[in-house]
């Protein structure tokens, strides 16, 4: 059985609403509810939130104070957490799928950690400080790294067995895993699968998330 770990610390400065980000109403809810809703149409039902300062975990989410950076928070929730294998997962991506969270966690079968990703479409070059290219990077062996991020357990408690300051230059979980010597398996997500940071992202998110939405019914 799995337990996910639910990051919902973040400020939200960037898109300035005025309060932290999964906290903040997209289509009709809490952006942090889209998420749950995915989380537990794939069977998982253990879930312990990273929380930002004056917010409430949801009904049925264990609670616990998110850290200054978003690995702090992942290592404050894991110890919260029930046995298990852990799945994490940002509330700042509510387009996520049920199945993103099924195929993550199936894919640990012969892997420490494996994380949904997207195949990087874009030329991607490589520059000095001075912003001159120094290499033209192989995009077909490149993927765009996106959560939710599963993990055996004992994988992610060793990654996350590190000092502060270390925490802090982490973007993703899975680089803790791998510094340790893990093994981190990729699996195939799309960029539907987005990141809210900007107001732009958002009016995607509401646009993509009108789907999800129940018809009015036929008169």
């Amino acid at each position: 059985m799995a337990v996910a770990l639910l990051v919902a610390a973040g400020s939200g400065e960037r898109l300035g609403a005025g309060r932290p980000k999964a906290f903040v109403v997209l289509s009709g809810r809490p952006m942090i509810e889209w998420s749950l809703d995915a989380l537990r149409s794939a069977g998982v039902e253990d879930v312990v939130v990273a929380l930002p300062p004056g917010e409430q975990a949801p009904p049925g989410c264990a609670g616990v104070a998110g850290g200054a950076t978003r690995s702090e928070s992942v290592r404050a929730a894991l110890a919260a957490a029930p046995p298990g294998d852990v799945v994490v997962h940002d509330a700042a991506r509510p387009l996520v799928t049920p199945e993103h969270f099924s195929a993550t966690l199936a894919a640990l079968a012969g892997a420490d950690c494996a994380i949904a990703a997207a195949p990087v479409t874009d030329t991607v070059k490589e520059t000095g400080e001075d912003r001159l290219v120094t290499a033209t990077l192989d995009r077909s062996r490149l993927w765009a790294i996106q959560t939710p991020q599963a993990f055996r357990r004992a994988a992610l408690e060793r990654a996350l067995d590190v000092g502060d300051e270390l925490l802090a230059r982490a973007t993703d979980d899975a680089w803790l895993v791998e510094r340790a010597g893990g093994t981190v398996r990729v699996v195939e997500s799309t960029p539907a699968n987005l990141k809210v940071t900007t107001p732009h992202d958002l009016r995607i998110a509401e646009y993509l998330l009108a789907d999800r939405l129940p018809r009015p019914s036929a008169p």
